[in-house]
């Protein structure tokens, strides 16, 4: 799978992944300690959907487009917040506008957070960087982002330690199982130099029962939880198309799988396709 953004931007693994992301957010900033969050794909931060791209797949469609359709407050509260950020963004950057998870973040978190992106491309990395560079809490990488993990956790601000915050894995997944591979081993090393942060990494759905073994290794990972969440849009029977996506989520806040049980039968509803809509929120790991 070659998961080159601007063609998928705001689809239904968007609209699932980035409202997870802001209801993470929601339940982080509760309390009044400073946050380090570590994009690790950032992409280029904005998109549009009036763009070739977007307009040659018109997977927006099925996504946020949906999401516009609601009845105004008739939505759980994560996506409430989610609907909150977009029309933010659009408010700004016009009607056709998606942002990134550089720029919800940025959105959601506060001036006493800190936040990294890392954007390998080069072309990409000036995009963000023109998208989001001018904001002070926000430090734009061109590097690779498995290794800014490595180097940037545990997270520091001059002398002091950030005790809390989110590292939000979303690689393209060109080679689909040879990056868990290369996502776990990550995963465990930043657990080993940043046990308390909370970590997310998506990934794509083709087969579900290609991930088994993906799904037991997430288990022995050295997290005091690991939550999995994921929403099908359609039966998961064609290895040809990505029938839905998932998030693994590690040390996730306190009830975090009750606000996924309140969102997820929703997007499900909306964003499905006939009657293969499916989801689920399954402890990997239960906290102790």
């Amino acid at each position: 799978m070659n998961y080159r953004h601007a063609f998928h931007a705001g689809n239904h693994a968007d609209v699932l992944k980035h409202a997870a992301m802001l209801a993470l957010c929601d339940a982080l900033v509760a309390k009044p300690t400073p946050l380090f969050a570590l994009d690790t794909h950032a992409g280029r931060g904005m998109y549009w959907l009036d763009a070739a791209q977007a307009k040659r797949t018109g997977e927006a469609a099925g996504g946020i487009d949906a999401i516009d359709r609601l009845q105004p407050g008739t939505e759980p509260a994560p996506l409430r917040m989610y609907v909150d950020a977009i029309s933010a963004c659009r408010q700004v950057h016009g009607p056709m506008a998606y942002p990134g998870s550089p720029w919800l973040l940025a959105h959601a978190l506060r001036v006493q957070d800190r936040i990294a992106c890392c954007e390998l491309q080069p072309e990409e990395a000036e995009a963000l960087k023109a998208s989001i560079g001018g904001d002070a809490r926000v430090a734009v990488h061109a590097r690779d982002g498995y290794s800014a993990m490595h180097a940037l956790l545990p997270p520091r601000l001059g002398n002091e330690r950030f005790g809390r915050g989110l590292v939000l894995i979303d690689p393209p997944f060109e080679a689909q199982l040879e990056e868990f591979t290369t996502a776990l081993r990550a995963l465990r090393d930043a657990l080993e130099r940043w046990p308390q942060g909370t970590y997310a990494l998506w990934y794509p759905i083709k087969q579900r029962r290609a991930l088994q073994r993906t799904y037991r290794s997430m288990a022995t990972m050295p997290a005091k939880s690991v939550l999995l969440v994921e929403l099908l849009v359609r039966p998961d029977d064609s290895p040809l198309r990505m029938n839905g996506s998932g998030l693994m989520l590690l040390n996730a806040p306190w009830q975090f799988d009750a606000r996924m049980r309140e969102l997820l039968p929703v997007l499900a509803d909306l964003l499905g396709e006939g009657t293969g809509a499916s989801w689920r929120v399954e402890w990997l790991k239960a906290p102790a």
